[in-house]
């Protein structure tokens, strides 16, 4: 036996034989990775501008922290599907927001709202269909639980948004087929949104071939004029609206995700709790108790939304600017969450010069040459040869911004200075990649 032949003998013996096919070969989240990464990086003393991870940087509002000191104490299981009251609250919250009926019992409270869209695709037997780019962990869900993923291509000239007319391409080709459809706005890796006449017509292509709509609308409150609009007003029969607390109530690790399910779903919902009562149990009681708190809003909640807004309103403005403009790229302008997605082809030749081809060595050099950390557009499903990236800018303290407002006039704008004062690692590291593009 020659040397080769040893190393394919030894390799097949190994325990990697065993795994389900299904997670053999796939990696841990992108976002994940590029964060810990980044952590690694500035700890040896290296100048790290951390846009990978997209993590609120606000605190979580103070109410709401001082309802989970309060119920620290709660260490019962609740119901599956997830405390009465908190249910309650969340129904009231689609019901006062968006203008869409639901009940406590169109509700499921889950740890994070990526377990239950992993769980919704588990339980349902059909296509995931995904508009790219799209949010990381969509594809890999399917992929671990077996099922087809059927991308619709979207295109830079519509901002990377879904139309209805694609939707009804896709449907057409098999009007029977039983399809899941997400839908993520405002969106991540984009930054962009939907009007309410794209809606409109989505809706309609959705209820012409029953395809169900997963809209991930978790960046809603986050639109940064506070003008969300959920497709459920427009297809209410066939749209589970999935939320939670983790990018408009800055609570990302507390992992407290939502689901509401209309009344003729409800197949699924029974299903996705049969599922539920044998993996998770229930989510954390202490947390349940104080997103109560969270959902049923406020004066206080309100304006810690509306702050909140602004900074991100003013902070996504000035980075699409100075890189659409310093650095010629292009990109969506930002109407919600904290993402830009720029595409670096209009420099293809230069780059290809430094031998720079794809999305994942443009993200490499920008992280080894200026300290920038960014995410390839390939990770988000785009073609490996698009020289797309994308751009989290929430590395600064939200926390000291918010309190910087208290000497700012509500109307007044959000410029420069103040940005460079209390947001200097977002300004100074889109003003690294301007001279990293102006050298190439």
């Amino acid at each position: 036996m020659n040397e080769t032949q040893g190393r394919r003998r030894k390799r097949s013996n190994g325990p990697d034989i065993h795994l389900n096919l299904n997670v053999r070969g796939l990696g841990q989240s992108a976002t994940l990775a590029i964060n810990e990464r980044s952590a690694a990086l500035a700890a040896s003393g290296h100048q790290v501008y951390r846009f990978g991870l997209g993590q609120s940087p606000f605190p979580v509002p103070a109410p709401v922290e001082a309802e989970l000191k309060n119920n620290a104490h709660q260490k019962d299981y609740l119901p599956v599907r997830g405390l009465r009251s908190l249910r309650e609250a969340v129904a009231d919250f689609h019901r006062r927001t968006q203008g869409v009926e639901f009940t406590a019992d169109d509700i499921l409270i889950g740890p994070g709202s990526k377990e239950l869209m992993f769980i919704l695709q588990l339980v349902y037997y059909g296509d995931l269909v995904i508009p790219t780019p799209s949010w990381v962990s969509y594809a890999p869900q399917a992929h671990i639980i077996g099922r087809q993923i059927r991308w619709v291509e979207t295109r830079a000239e519509h901002d990377w948004r879904l139309l209805a007319e694609d939707l009804e391409t896709l449907c057409e080709r098999d009007p029977t087929r039983p399809r899941i459809l997400i839908l993520n706005y405002p969106n991540n890796p984009t930054g962009d949104s939907y009007t309410a006449d794209e809606l409109r017509g989505l809706a309609a292509v959705a209820r012409k071939y029953r395809v169900v709509l997963l809209s991930d609308e978790i960046y809603g409150e986050v639109h940064h004029r506070g003008q969300h609009v959920s497709v459920a007003r427009y297809y209410p029969e066939g749209t589970i609206i999935s939320s939670g607390l983790s990018k408009w109530c800055g609570a990302g690790g507390w992992r407290l995700g939502t689901f509401a399910v209309p009344h003729n779903l409800h197949w699924l919902l029974d299903a996705m709790a049969v599922v539920a009562s044998e993996t998770f149990t229930s989510t954390a009681a202490p947390i349940q108790y104080a997103a109560v708190r969270a959902f049923q809003g406020g004066t206080e909640i309100e304006t810690y939304l509306q702050r909140s807004r602004r900074i991100l309103r003013a902070l996504g403005g000035h980075c699409w600017k100075r890189l659409r403009k310093g650095a010629r790229l292009t990109l969506p302008r930002p109407k919600g969450g904290f993402y830009l997605f720029p595409d670096f082809g209009p420099h293809r030749e230069a780059l290809a010069k430094r031998g720079i081809r794809t999305s994942d060595s443009l993200c490499e050099a920008l992280l080894e040459e200026t300290g920038v950390a960014t995410l390839p557009g390939s990770a988000f499903g785009r073609p490996p040869g698009e020289l797309t990236a994308r751009l989290a800018y929430v590395d600064f303290d939200g926390a000291r911004v918010l309190a910087a407002l208290d000497d700012m006039p509500p109307g007044q704008e959000l410029r420069i200075d103040f940005l460079s004062t209390y947001c200097p690692k977002v300004v100074d590291g889109v003003d690294a990649i301007v001279e990293w593009v102006r050298r190439l």
